[in-house]
């Protein structure tokens, strides 16, 4: 191994890491899940749906729909707000934007250091 390689060994190590635990995260395992995506599909079409409306729409009973809803409320996914005796959930938009703009964060100081690519470090 060159000097350079040496040097930098453990830099590539960190952000390997880093970047694996990233991307082992809760929030993609939540939006990896199929009937999730298609839950969330519903609620960017529908808007703030409650679960009932929810369920009628995807092919899931309410129990699992409940169980989706709860994984992706507590990935900060989702929001809930209880109206009387109704619940009601909504995309937390900004939420999910932050978690996202953090995550591009984290991939644009690592990829010059772990993978820069054909044309090396931009």
């Amino acid at each position: 191994m060159n000097g350079f390689m040496a040097s930098t060994a453990p830099i590539r190590e960190r952000a390997a890491g880093d970047l694996v635990a990233m991307l082992d995260e809760e929030l993609f395992r939540a939006l990896g899940e199929p009937a999730r995506l298609e839950i969330l599909r519903v609620l960017l079409a529908e808007g703030r749906s409650d679960l009932g409306a929810i369920a009628a729409r995807v092919p899931q009973d309410v129990s699992g729909v409940s169980r989706h809803l709860a994984v992706l409320q507590a990935n900060g996914i989702v929001r809930r707000e209880r109206a009387g005796r109704r619940v009601f959930y909504e995309i937390d938009g900004p939420a999910v934007l932050a978690r996202f703009e953090s995550i591009l964060g984290v991939l644009r100081r690592m990829v010059p250091v772990c993978c820069p690519g054909k044309g090396g470090a931009s």
